[in-house]
């Protein structure tokens, strides 16, 4: 399900096309990527 906030419709079909990819519900292929957005900002200089 897509989050309550204002995400393009191209995100958001990025985003599914991704949880297709990895066979996983759109909930869960949200939270991966968010957790990995959130790890590269936090530590921008790690691979």
């Amino acid at each position: 399900m897509r989050p309550n906030i204002d995400i393009s419709h191209t995100l958001n079909g990025r985003v599914k096309d991704y949880a297709e990819q990895e066979d996983k519900d759109l909930e869960e292929a949200y939270q991966e990527i968010i957790e990995a957005g959130l790890e590269a900002v936090e530590h921008p200089d790690e691979p």
